[in-house]
């Protein structure tokens, strides 16, 4: 597979860095925050399954760290695994989180801006949330 296309997808929320990937990076938290996983996960082992419009989908989330890497891996029903690189840094007094958005092969130009418009609302609500 070539390179895809990709687009980094953040915003600035006025809370420690460490507050929000403590919050983020719960799965039992992310259906507040993630509408794509709003139905919520349930826990298989290492994994969680989410079920959505696509039907089940397999989440594999990157262990808790120091260096707030949220990366999750998705594989759907079809076999199809999306790595979603979602990180939290330090900005100032508080931090930037940034999803980097890849352009799937079969995503024309629409799709692919539609995507990236739903992930800054997900990132949107996640800062409402902690920034009440």
């Amino acid at each position: 597979m070539s390179t895809m296309s990709a687009k980094i997808v953040h915003i600035a929320i006025e809370r420690s860095w460490q507050e929000v990937y403590d919050f983020a990076s719960r799965p039992q938290t992310i259906a507040l925050w993630a509408s794509g996983l709003a139905s919520g996960l349930t826990q298989d082992g290492d994994e969680w399954i989410a079920e959505g419009t696509l039907g089940s989908a397999r989440v594999r989330f990157a262990p808790r760290n120091d260096f707030g890497v949220i990366d999750h891996t998705v594989t759907l029903e079809s076999g199809l695994q999306v790595h979603n690189a979602l990180r939290v840094v330090p900005n100032g007094d508080g931090c930037e989180v940034m999803f980097t958005l890849l352009k799937l092969p079969d995503m024309d130009d629409t799709q692919f801006a539609d995507d990236a418009a739903h992930v800054l609302q997900d990132l949107q609500k996640l800062k409402e949330l902690l920034e009440r």
